[in-house]
């Protein structure tokens, strides 16, 4: 709860402070000159609300999403010497983290993923697939489930999720500035909007957009390094590379959507688009640890 409030804290001096340059620059003052009848006060508390109300949303219903887009099966009872072993993994793992216990829970896939979400460290979800438990041994499955506990321990889930929305708030802000000022001054829309707003809006809205998921994905894999480095503390150095090189035998598939940034898998195609760093390059920040 801290960290959203800090989170909604920041995006509102964030708003405060372009409120501001607005004003001592004088943009409204020129966008009026230029006949563009536009509120930057009224309109920065809209993208706010727009921007961050989806992932505030998507933080609450994260958990129960993932159970229902991954089809999880949550260990209530384990059934098995796995299920049993998971349980008692998570929970050691858990406990040297300083988190509560989190659900448990397995997907069906042949490939190795695993990923942790919700919006509370102390109430999350780590599920792990049945193509890691078969394909990995028991050191291996250990660093990575030391990796989904870090997630949670360091708070990624919501941080990225807030993050996300710190970005939406902005490029809805900029593309509806940028939508009326050409509506206005190019168009010479006098009232209501014309055709060219809503279509430049849009166009912006994509423009902004990636480079907006550019600097999501950069934090992405920052974060990514760190839940390394906390797998790594938590089962031991060696067994996170060993993860780590048996995900390089057989790439792990991509996660659906916002399951993707915690994932252990190192999936992508561009660099600047990828939520995770290439493996090679997690193997060698952990060697050179000391």
């Amino acid at each position: 709860m801290m960290r959203i409030l800090l989170f909604l804290a920041t995006n509102v001096a964030i708003l405060v402070v372009i409120s501001i340059v607005f004003n001592v620059l004088g943009l409204s003052g020129m966008l009026d000159a230029q006949g563009v009848d536009l509120n930057l006060n009224a309109l920065l508390i809209i993208s706010a609300v727009i921007g961050m109300t989806g992932s505030i949303i998507s933080l609450i219903i994260s958990k129960w999403s993932a159970k229902n887009a991954m089809g999880v099966h949550v260990i209530e009872s384990p059934q098995n010497r796995t299920e049993q072993w998971l349980v008692d993994t998570v929970a050691k793992l858990a406990q040297q983290a300083g988190i509560g216990m989190p659900e448990v829970g397995i997907f069906q896939t042949p490939e190795p993923n695993a990923f942790a979400t919700g919006m509370n460290r102390n109430s999350a979800l780590v599920a792990v697939s049945t193509g890691l438990l078969q394909n990995m041994n028991a050191d291996e499955v250990e660093a990575v489930v030391g990796h989904e506990i870090s997630h949670v321990a360091n708070g990624d889930m919501v941080t990225m999720a807030l993050m996300q929305g710190v970005v939406n708030t902005f490029v809805y802000f900029f593309a509806t500035v940028i939508g009326h000022v050409v509506d206005r001054t190019v168009f010479k829309t006098e009232e209501g909007y014309g055709p060219a707003y809503f279509i430049v809006q849009m166009v912006a809205q994509i423009a902004l957009g990636f480079l907006a998921t550019m600097l999501v994905m950069w934090f992405s894999r920052y974060r990514e390094f760190r839940a390394d480095a906390g797998g790594a503390n938590l089962a031991g150095r060696q067994k996170m590379i060993g993860a780590l090189r048996a995900l390089q035998r057989g790439q792990a598939e991509d996660l659906p959507g916002q399951f993707a940034a915690f994932g252990i898998n190192g999936g992508g195609v561009q660099k600047l688009f990828m939520s995770h760093p290439p493996l090679e390059e997690r193997i060698a920040a952990l060697q050179s640890q000391h």
